[in-house]
């Protein structure tokens, strides 16, 4: 069974950076998709950024040049580098992991994912 903990959220000020991980266990195809995905208060989750089995990359128009994701491969942990944080970024973080998504893009992956950790918090402030 996927089990993904995700840590490194905090509380910052606008033009911050922060960086994010994720642990992965109970699997050991490097082939699965991983992705980051938020909620802020009072809305829906939606997608932040992802890492397709092939390493290619797709990011949410609103993070693009600010957020890095990257994925180690030896140990499927997963990261996302946030720089110039803004407080519309405040929100839960989580991971997430899908064995057969075909393809990714604008931060989601299809088929949707089925593995999530329990998120991390992320504050930004003015």
């Amino acid at each position: 069974q996927v089990h993904l903990v995700e840590s490194g959220g905090g509380s910052v000020q606008a033009g911050g950076s922060l960086r994010l991980s994720c642990a992965a266990s109970g699997y050991s195809d490097k082939t699965y998709c991983m992705g980051w995905f938020r909620q802020a208060p009072g809305k829906e989750r939606e997608g932040v950024a992802t890492v397709h089995g092939t390493g290619s990359t797709s990011y949410a128009d609103s993070v693009k040049g600010r957020f890095t994701i990257s994925k180690d491969f030896a140990d499927n942990s997963l990261y996302l580098q946030m720089n110039s944080l803004q407080p519309e970024d405040t929100g839960t973080y989580y991971c997430a992991a899908e064995p057969l998504c075909v393809y990714c893009a604008g931060g989601y992956c299809y088929p949707d994912f089925t593995s999530w950790g329990q998120g991390t918090q992320v504050i930004v402030s003015p």
